[in-house]
């Protein structure tokens, strides 16, 4: 989740619906200056008794962050403490159970982001290495319980965490429990916008599948692959799913302002405080009639924070996100944004992607979307078939997409070897989720202990 900077007080306020497009309409961008932004969260837990830390003690995530500025990184507090590092590199922040994030630059293409990665693990393990941290890549804390887990000094994560049990059953676990992998990508108007977001949400179950790596809960097999994306079926369905009106005729900037203004605000950032608007109207404070700040108007900083605060499988702001991934490897980190730039930013990628789910009905994207968490691959697809009938067949759009680009690093290699983690998956026929049930059932003998082995980075 994001971390917010102080706001200026000389913004503009908005005072026309026209302000609210300003920042899909700023987004918009020549291919030649699309850009590659990943994200990617993993939890961070104690070597000698895999305890998650804490925030002050000694050793514990403050003294975590405050250790990267020995590699150029720069502090950003809130209320005294240091909750984020800004850098070359992006930001790494917190997330509100002290799991790490890499919010990375936006960079031209995949072998910078692998190398961006490297980096960014280099460094947070020289730093975990002397305070006795180490780092787990899957999608959810497999042995955790809530009561478990610290919680962040972040103002925004107190207000969701008060509001998350008042609209779904499993909110809190999405903000302690969980890590993924997402990449942000650009596009060059409104009608790209659009193809891309309908290839990508309809595909989002398929990143899913091949990302699948969340089956333990508590310390044992949850019932589930994907449990991280289960968990987002009942977090608040007033802001989360498959968004069935960016497939009708004549979605485009207006109506997901229209969607957007629906979902209820979390807050209102001020003279370095969150303000509590859980469940008020972004409607009523443009009209100057929020409860939280009776009288104000936004700023357009104000919009794009509750741009921030809706978590559908794909998310518009002036970019596009892919949301539909487990936190992983390091391969598969950089596997995330091959996949999805090797769909959506080579035309001929776009177009075939397109031609395979277009005649899907929402009925059955809905249906794929509620079946995959539990099914990964095997789950049904609209008109017959399973997922893993297309896996490989979007797998090679995504690679002649990769290969079209041809950016080549300085051994004169393309960027189509990032997929290599998800072909494997494919050939194999199993998901890493898939593995590490064989594994505890099998070599594990039921010690959900050895993961923190196998599943480290």
């Amino acid at each position: 989740m994001s971390t917010r900077q102080e706001t200026d007080t000389n913004e503009p306020l908005i005072e026309s619906r026209e302000a609210l497009l300003i920042p899909m309409q700023k987004g918009e961008k020549p291919a030649e200056r699309w850009r590659i932004g990943t994200e990617h969260e993993k939890f961070v837990y104690r070597n000698a008794d895999h305890r998650a830390p804490s925030y002050d003690e000694p050793g514990g995530i403050r003294d975590l962050l405050s250790g990267l500025g020995d590699y150029g990184w720069e502090p950003v507090e809130e209320g005294g403490n240091v909750i984020a590092m800004s850098g070359a590199d992006g930001a790494i922040s917190l997330e509100p159970a002290g799991q790490l994030e890499l919010s990375g630059a936006p960079l031209e293409n995949l072998h910078q982001t692998c190398a961006e990665t490297g980096r960014h693990l280099q460094q947070v393990k020289a730093v975990g290495d002397k305070l006795g941290l180490s780092y787990l890549g899957l999608g959810l804390w497999p042995d955790k319980t809530r009561a478990e887990l610290p919680v962040m000094p972040k103002g925004r994560y107190a207000i969701m965490l008060r509001h998350m049990p008042r609209v779904g059953s499993m909110g809190l676990d999405m903000m302690l429990r969980t890590c993924t992998i997402q990449v942000n990508l650009d596009y060059s108007s409104e009608a790209d916008m659009v193809k891309k977001f309908r290839v990508s949400l309809a595909l989002q179950p398929l990143a899913t599948a091949l990302f699948a790596n969340s089956p333990f809960l508590e310390g044992k097999p949850n019932g589930f692959l994907s449990y991280r994306s289960h968990i987002w079926s009942d977090t608040d369905p007033a802001r989360t799913g498959m968004l069935p009106f960016v497939f009708e005729d004549g979605f485009g900037y207006e109506r997901y302002i229209d969607y957007m203004l629906d979902v209820p605000m979390y807050f209102v950032y001020r003279d370095g405080k969150y303000i509590d608007a859980a469940g008020q109207s972004f409607r009523d404070f443009l009209d100057g009639r929020l409860p939280a700040l009776p009288g104000e108007k936004p700023r357009q900083s104000d919009w794009t924070d509750h741009l921030s605060t809706a978590f559908p499988e794909v998310r518009l702001k002036s970019f596009l996100e892919m949301r539909g991934a487990d936190g992983g490897p390091w391969s598969q980190i950089c596997a995330l944004p091959a996949f999805w730039v090797g769909l959506l930013y080579d035309n001929q990628a776009l177009d075939a992607a397109w031609d395979l789910v277009k005649d899907w009905d929402m009925a059955g994207r809905e249906a794929l979307r509620a079946a995959v968490p539990r099914l990964a691959l095997d789950a049904p697809l609209p008109g017959g078939g399973t997922l893993r009938d297309i896996a490989g067949p979007v797998l090679a759009i995504a690679q002649r997409g990769l290969a079209s680009r041809a950016q080549l690093n300085a051994a004169g290699d393309n960027e189509t070897g990032y997929l290599q983690p998800l072909e494997d998956i494919v050939a194999r026929g199993q998901t890493r989720a898939e593995r590490l049930l064989d594994l505890y059932h099998g070599a594990w003998g039921g010690d959900l202990s050895r993961i923190y082995a196998d599943s480290s980075f």
